[in-house]
């Protein structure tokens, strides 16, 4: 293992330049060491290797499969860091493998008691002895030895470090799980946690700070202020008390020049339900900025007042570079489920292309207090659809028409933020999204956004919950409650008119939509003569100097390739199943890239068509 790091190092004397974009860490163009591609979440290679004159003789290189077919929720994006690739599987298991074969060099299993949803773990070099952070499910902090596997003994207890403990004291049978890979800054791994949407009584949620050698917390912010801390006004009268969440659910950027932690919050709980937190909630569906030493606020920016439409920050907050008026600004973009790109100065928090305050529909529901309006910012345009007429159905037939009208008729939708109604209601985009958690990927060079979206809807009713309904434990059951489902037709397509899916590329300076494509397509639908249909999709992209965007996503299994100047597909290879993850990319120790993607397990996506595939797969593909 020694020798695979001489051999990477030597690559570098060869003539791999560093990376350096202004005011992120340099990274080395050969490596993928963290979820983003580096700190700031960018998801951005400089490698070209692959390009547009030869992606489309890009070949399978080697499949790993974990023999975990079905478990969970894996939106796992494979790091590559010191030689080695690294993997958490559906179980949760870490695997380190050779790069260029798929080989097993050593594996840790944690034995995660209920796997859930997971992404990934992060590498930090250390200091004479590199680590793997893996955060689990069950709520812990693992620190592993990034050559051999074994944990670091002088981490927590034998180490892992229990997160729970301090969090859950007053709620501890709540669920408290870690979906993202730790961030990492200096020698602290910042953390947020996963937690319950609903009912409202739970474990406060937080962005945690951890010490990456001793394991020692060095911070925490939370995300439902404090008595006496700003913000704690707008959760009403006695709003914040044992107030579950938000989540910190998304993953957490770093912008290491400034020292500042970005994080994007989830919804309050109850999700579908406010009446007893009346106000705007922060710092629910709000970016914010912390002081990354302290965790002290900065600042913050709410992209959904009193959420009761389960509109969550998924996405993390990338960090990119943009230029008006010749003069270079520091930003942060923020991609949300209603589809809306929000783009915000990195110091200040001030939205670059102003944000409107837009009214939205009232909530019938009683003691429900819909929030007037809602933010909405000038550019760019929405990226997905948002609301939906009756008349504007798919056509795939009349039966499919009659079905998704009848539908309607039972759920109408009232335009943007139509809240879950007593009568019932059709929300657009549904809970998925938008953008979901994959965000957005961005290139320095073109100054480009790259982000995907899924324009499908979201059936709900609110109902009076039955008397005696038990509750669990000591949380009590909410007065009202939701059923909700997805707008498909009989065959599980989407009931609204196309695009169900596009990839989008804006540009960051002037926040104009350069491209706009359909991204993914159903062969049965077009074989009748419906093309260009799009496809629901969930999971990210990533761009490379090769003028590439690779993503997959989508729930007709493909893999794909595009031009990042045009929007034209160049490449498209099928997995063995709905690839809902964010691919990366990195140099072989043989001098070759690679693209690599977990093509596991549909999620989020299982109702509509094509998602009943399963798989556990890790694929890598390069040039013959």
């Amino acid at each position: 293992m020694k020798s695979r790091a001489r051999g990477v190092a030597a690559l570098l004397v060869a003539g791999a330049a560093v990376a350096a974009i202004p005011g992120l860490l340099a990274q080395h163009p050969y490596e993928w060491p963290l979820y983003g591609g580096d700190a700031a979440g960018t998801k951005y290679s400089a490698l070209k290797q692959i390009n547009t004159g030869n992606v489309a003789k890009l070949q399978r290189a080697w499949t790993y499969t974990g023999a975990e077919k079905g478990i969970g929720s894996p939106e796992i994006t494979p790091i590559v860091a010191g030689g080695m690739l690294y993997i958490s599987t559906p179980k949760q298991r870490v695997v380190a493998l050779e790069p260029e074969t798929g080989k097993t060099i050593w594996e840790f299993d944690p034995k995660v008691d209920r796997p859930r949803h997971h992404r990934g773990v992060s590498y930090w070099p250390g200091v004479g002895r590199a680590r793997i952070l893996h955060a689990t499910s069950d709520g812990r902090l693992i620190a592993l030895d990034a050559e051999t596997g074994r944990p670091a003994s002088e981490f927590g207890t034998n180490g892992e470090v229990n997160l729970k403990t301090g969090a859950t004291d007053k709620f501890p049978t709540a669920w408290y799980a870690i979906t993202s890979p730790p961030a990492i800054y200096r020698n602290l791994a910042v953390v947020g946690p996963e937690l319950q949407e609903g009912p409202s009584t739970g474990p406060a949620g937080s962005v945690r700070a951890f010490d990456l050698r001793s394991g020692k917390e060095v911070w925490t912010f939370y995300l439902t202020p404090r008595p006496g801390e700003a913000g704690h006004d707008t959760w009403g009268s006695g709003g914040v008390q044992d107030r579950s969440g938000p989540s910190a659910w998304g993953p957490i950027t770093v912008d290491a020049e400034r020292g500042l932690v970005f994080a994007a919050a989830g919804n309050a709980a109850d999700r579908f339900y406010g009446a007893d937190r009346k106000g705007t909630n922060l710092y629910s569906a709000s970016v914010v900025a912390l002081d990354a030493t302290t965790g002290k606020l900065k600042w913050h920016f709410q992209t959904t007042h009193h959420d009761i439409y389960d509109y969550d920050l998924a996405a993390g907050p990338s960090l990119i570079e943009l230029t008006q008026n010749g003069k270079k600004i520091a930003a942060v973009v923020q991609a949300t489920k209603m589809g809306l790109l929000f783009i915000l100065d990195r110091v200040t928090g001030k939205p670059l292309f102003g944000v409107e305050e837009r009214p939205v529909p009232k909530s019938d529901v009683p003691g429900e207090e819909a929030w007037a309006t809602q933010p909405f910012p000038l550019k760019p345009p929405p990226l997905a659809r948002n609301s939906m007429k009756r008349d504007e159905v798919a056509h795939l037939s009349p039966e499919s028409d009659k079905f998704c009208q009848e539908k309607w008729d039972q759920h109408p939708n009232r335009g943007p933020y139509t809240p879950p109604s007593m009568n019932g209601s059709s929300l657009f985009p549904g809970t998925a999204g938008g953008t979901g958690f994959g965000g957005v990927s961005f290139d320095p060079e073109l100054g480009y956004i790259f982000v995907n979206t899924q324009s499908v809807g979201q059936l709900q009713k609110m109902a009076a919950t039955p008397p005696g309904t038990a509750g669990s434990g000591a949380v009590s059951p909410m007065p009202y409650r939701a059923t909700s489902t997805r707008f498909i037709d009989q065959n599980g397509y989407p009931c609204n008119a196309p695009p169900w899916g596009e990839l989008s590329a804006v540009n960051a300076s002037t926040g104009d939509v350069v491209w706009r494509v359909p991204l993914g397509n159903y062969p049965e639908l077009e074989a009748k003569g419906f093309k260009d249909f799009g496809a629901p999709n969930l999971g990210g992209s990533i761009v490379t100097a090769g003028g590439l965007v690779f993503i997959a996503a989508t729930n007709d299994h493909m893999f794909r390739a595009f031009d990042s100047k045009t929007g034209k597909r160049l490449w498209t290879m099928e997995l063995e199943a709905t690839g809902n993850a964010t691919p990366s990319t990195y140099m072989g120790n043989n001098g070759k890239q690679y693209v690599v993607i977990n093509g596991a397990s549909p999620g989020n996506m299982q109702a509509f068509a094509g998602g009943d595939k399963v798989s556990d797969t890790i694929v890598a593909f390069t040039l013959p």
